[in-house]
């Protein structure tokens, strides 16, 4: 069989569509703490939520996440696992080896699917952050900033996910839907390196030596773990990212990544960068469990295989 296999990608859509489906309402609870007002903490918020919208509340808005995110998941898994295959059996044929794990191998696979992410993902994630930031009340107001909206009565700035996208390409042009992708590839490049690394080798030592594969308990604990220790770390940049992507719903404040840096510490001090990191970790691994769960399983299936696989 080549080192191109297209399993991986469809294996990888089923994978994001179920960590989509496993991560949204933690999602809509997070986006109700930092939108919304009155709703206290993160179990008040829940309560209130439950009690006004019943379970479905938890999974509105879900139809755009669902289809662009499983697509964006299906394309990182796709490279990673393709590129880390053309490495290790390249590197096989030059030692006349069986092929194999290696960490340089791991690690440039990982840091070119970062880099393929942020190429698919940045205008999914500006568009996912413009449409849940236009609601927010604004803490600008401390700083003399007007808002467009309170000039325009508070109507909000994007009608949908089409009508945000096609209004950053009229105001700022096709360039705009990457802004923010400078922060986005800081956070991507080494988050997936502490995403794929870590599952993989945490899979090789929960899995005894006498099994031919890892076992679906195993996938759900490294994938989980895996995800808790990317989100994590990645919390910092990410919340770089998110208020540069933010930045222009109805005025620009950030020049750029080392200004938004610059502001936000001067402003808040260094604890602005770990802003969400237990929620980030926490929701983490149930949504890497049922990503990394999810792939596993449906490449299982497609290739027919009665054992689990690596990717």
């Amino acid at each position: 069989m080549g080192s191109f296999q297209l399993e991986d990608f469809a294996a990888g859509w089923i994978g994001g569509a179920a960590s989509v489906i496993v991560g949204h309402p933690l999602d809509t609870v997070k986006t109700r703490l930092q939108a919304g007002v009155g709703y206290g903490n993160t179990l008040s918020c829940i309560r209130m939520v439950y009690r006004r919208e019943s379970v479905f509340g938890f999974f509105k808005g879900m139809s755009f996440p669902l289809a662009s995110i499983a697509v964006y998941n299906s394309v990182v898994f796709g490279v990673f696992s393709n590129t880390q295959r053309f490495l290790s059996q390249r590197r096989c044929r030059e030692l006349e080896a069986s092929p194999s794990h290696t960490l340089s191998d791991l690690l440039l696979a990982s840091m070119v699917a970062g880099v393929v992410s942020v190429g698919l993902g940045g205008p999914v994630d500006l568009i996912k952050i413009r449409l849940q930031m236009q609601t927010q009340p604004f803490r600008e107001a401390n700083q003399h900033l007007k808002p467009r909206a309170v000039a325009l009565g508070r109507q909000p700035a994007y009608h949908g996910p089409v009508h945000c996208m096609a209004t950053i390409v009229r105001s700022e042009g096709l360039g705009g839907l990457y802004r923010g992708a400078s922060a986005m590839l800081l956070r991507d490049v080494p988050g997936y390196c502490l995403y794929f690394i870590p599952y993989v080798f945490l899979n090789e030592w929960i899995t005894p030596e006498a099994c031919a594969g890892p076992s679906p308990c195993a996938v759900w604990l490294a994938g989980g773990m895996a995800g808790a220790i990317s989100w994590g770390t990645a919390t910092p940049m990410d919340v770089v990212k998110s208020r540069l992507q933010a930045d222009g719903v109805y005025f620009s404040k950030y020049k750029g990544v080392l200004d938004c840096i610059s502001q936000s510490y001067r402003e808040e001090g260094l604890k602005v960068f770990f802003r969400g990191i237990t929620v980030n970790a926490v929701r983490g691994f149930p949504m890497s469990a049922a990503m990394f769960l999810g792939y596993e399983l449906s490449l299982q299936a497609i290739r027919g295989d009665h054992t689990v696989t690596d990717p």
